[in-house]
């Protein structure tokens, strides 16, 4: 579980002058249910970064695939992977799947690493009195951040790539989210960071918004009323769960929700970073 999947497949590349700017894409593609959808879509955007989440790694429900390597593989991007939870449903003993959060870059990948978060919700352990099949979703691990460093022509980029936990308070994602805002304190102030992810709360309201603040990030999208996934049932509306913000010398512009994706249960957002 502690094990970093990488791969690259980016081409090499001369470098003459580093980039004026960088698109970067964030995005719950659910599992990679629907891949040719999600290939479809990041392959038009042309990102220099993709941050996924809830990437399949050997599961039955995506044809035993690793979905990361796939994308990597046809978009010629490196990529690493980290495993937040082993599905028990979806592999076997001999066959283990893994369900995570995946990093891909056009541009060279160092020092990944996981913060497996110190509070998790138990809601996904298994239990004796549960079966060991679908619709019950048994699971191994927990909620993570997978950190990466890119190495864009001599400049570097921390990324933080999140899923907060989906059960729960807010208080639990909140005290997750401090974790990352805690390491991120590690990296000098005028470095470069992206944090983004499932956050599965609204980070415009309540504690998160000011403690964001005081880490000085920005919301790199800023488009905080609209919703990152469509409505789910009659009681459960609209939310804007995802979410990207940057410290550092950077600027972010043309900050997007792409609501009319249906290739996932979430819409991809993006942005372009310039120094």
């Amino acid at each position: 579980m502690h094990d970093i999947v990488t791969g690259d497949f980016a081409p090499h590349r001369w470098i003459v002058s580093a980039p004026k700017s960088l698109k970067i894409v964030d995005w719950n593609i659910d599992r990679g249910q629907q891949l040719q959808g999600v290939i479809d879509f990041l392959g038009g955007m042309n990102a220099d970064i993709l941050i996924l989440q809830e990437v399949d790694l050997n599961a039955r429900r995506t044809h035993r695939l690793n979905i990361a390597e796939t994308i990597a593989r046809k978009l010629e991007m490196n990529y690493v992977f980290g495993r937040e939870f082993q599905e028990l449903v979806q592999g076997s003993k001999d066959s283990p799947a893994y369900h995570g959060q995946a990093t891909l870059s056009k541009w060279p990948i160092s020092k990944p690493r996981l913060i497996r978060f110190s509070r998790q919700s138990h809601f996904w352990q298994p239990r004796w009195f549960l079966p060991n099949r679908e619709p019950f979703q048994e699971r191994l691990g927990g909620r993570i951040a997978l950190v990466a460093q890119i190495n864009v022509a001599g400049s570097t980029f921390m990324t933080y790539n999140l899923h907060l936990e989906s059960r729960g308070s807010d208080a639990l994602r909140i005290s997750q989210l401090e974790e990352v805002l805690s390491d991120a304190t590690c990296y000098d102030a005028e470095s470069p960071v992206i944090v983004a992810g499932d956050l599965n709360l609204d980070a415009s309201r309540g504690a998160v918004a000011p403690a964001l603040a005081r880490a000085r990030f920005q919301d790199a999208v800023a488009s905080p009323r609209t919703p990152t996934t469509p409505a789910h049932g009659l009681f459960e509306g609209r939310r804007r769960i995802d979410w990207a913000f940057i410290r550092g010398p950077l600027r972010a512009s043309s900050g997007q929700v792409h609501r009319s994706v249906t290739a996932s249960d979430h819409y991809p957002i993006s942005f372009i970073l310039t120094a």
